[in-house]
């Protein structure tokens, strides 16, 4: 069955390139949505979805943007009308995959109306600065970056091929049919490698209580990531074990989720168990990325690309202040587990990072500062130990169990 694959790039710069993958797409047998994001001049050939109706739901006048030659504002608007239109034209059933092209403004606006898209929605983008960092174009959508290896300046031997790729990506996306699941009460997790053990002990008794669990690794991302589904209303519960992020978050390591982790699930009301889950810690990459003014910290080489520190007591009492803070938002059902004998893998007695005084910080910290109302549950293990990963997740079934019988849903099996 033909599908259609909406491709955006700035037709007036970017136009030849983009008829290439047009071309390609309408050989397989699908067709094409093109939609243009150029503001320096009108394309050889009409496109479906012009660059002035973009510019309009950006705020702007395509006119207005051309006469100003105020590149700034051209890209504001183009950013927000590209994902206000996508987003409207996938609703109305459009458009079945996105594919792009373009150099650094090009992806911003590209990548703007991909992130636009449900999770699912297949997304390629051919861009110049694939290489770099792509977290601010990704953001928290599955979207296929592919650098484009030349300039798009042109179509050659290489490009072609690049780009020929491209739209053979998405084509085989979008020709993909996926067997059925089974619809399961979905439970989010966040894990790191030093916490590893345990979610994955957690999400087995999870998984054999009849819930599908999707575990996001705290990589900054990870958690955002998370925290987006959640606010999107497709998370059940959530088993919170490692707020590590906040770490970085604190202290200007590599892996921060922003000021807003833990915020979702506590708004919604979502049920959630939460832990301390490798606060002992902030990544940075290589040991040379390390600031200077953390030299003297007490560091461990966990791979060659990345260095982790051990956060001292005074850090920990913060950790401990701004984790009940999050925590004191909820609505729902919560609960906390401090795991006495260390926060990770490295935190265990006779380990790198063992530090009880530190911990011992974090915990008053915390307790200190939490709601009265809000259960805490101490365990005097490791938060690897089998233990502690079996209580988390009978807190988290008991949690889930009630809410399904409180809303007089179908509970999942037991």
């Amino acid at each position: 069955m033909a599908k259609i694959i909406a491709i955006v790039a700035a037709f007036d710069t970017k136009g030849r390139e983009a008829r290439f993958l047009e071309g390609i797409i309408r050989q397989r047998g699908h067709r094409s949505l093109t939609i243009d994001v150029g503001v320096m001049g009108d394309p050889d050939i009409a496109t479906d979805i012009p660059a002035s109706e973009v510019a309009r739901e950006g705020g702007a006048e395509l006119d207005s943007l051309r006469r100003e030659r105020n590149k700034a504002r051209a890209m504001e608007a183009m950013t927000r009308g590209a994902g206000a239109v996508a987003a409207r034209l996938f609703a109305a059933g459009g458009f079945d995959a996105i594919i792009g092209l373009g150099g650094s403004a090009g992806t911003v606006i590209a990548s703007s109306a991909m992130r636009s898209l449900p999770i699912g929605v297949p997304k390629v983008l051919v861009s110049t600065v694939a290489a770099g960092d792509t977290r601010p174009y990704v953001g928290t959508k599955d979207l296929t970056l592919m650098y484009s290896i030349v300039d798009i300046a042109g179509l050659n031997r290489i490009s072609t091929r690049v780009l020929g790729n491209a739209a053979g990506a998405v084509i085989g996306m979008v020709e993909t049919e996926l067997p059925a699941v089974e619809a399961r009460p979905l439970i989010a997790a966040s894990m790191f490698g030093n916490t590893t053990a345990c979610v994955d002990r957690a999400r087995g008794a999870l998984e054999g209580a009849g819930f599908e669990v999707l575990v996001f690794h705290a990589t900054g991302a990870g958690g955002m990531t998370l925290e987006s589904l959640v606010a999107d209303g497709y998370v059940d519960g959530v088993l919170d074990l490692t707020t590590t992020e906040w770490a970085d978050e604190l202290c200007g390591g590599v892996f921060s989720a922003g000021a807003a982790r833990l915020d979702a699930a506590a708004l919604a009301g979502v049920p959630q168990v939460v832990a301390p889950g490798c606060l002992d810690m902030v990544n940075f990459s290589a040991p040379e990325t390390v600031p200077a003014r953390f030299a003297a910290r007490q560091l461990f080489r966990w791979n060659p690309n990345v260095t982790l520190m051990r956060t001292n007591v005074e850090e920990n009492q913060e950790l401990g202040r701004i984790l009940a803070m999050k925590v004191n938002q909820s609505i729902g059902p919560i609960k906390v587990l401090l795991p006495l004998r260390g926060l990770s893998q490295l935190d265990s007695p006779g380990g790198e990072f063992w530090w009880p005084e530190a911990d011992q910080a974090l915990f008053g910290s915390l307790r200190q500062s939490l709601r009265e109302d809000i259960p805490v549950i101490e365990l005097d293990a490791n938060i690897n130990d089998a233990v502690f990963a079996d209580r988390a997740a009978h807190e988290l079934l008991e949690l889930m169990n009630t809410r399904y019988s409180a809303a007089n849903a179908v509970r999942p099996k037991t």
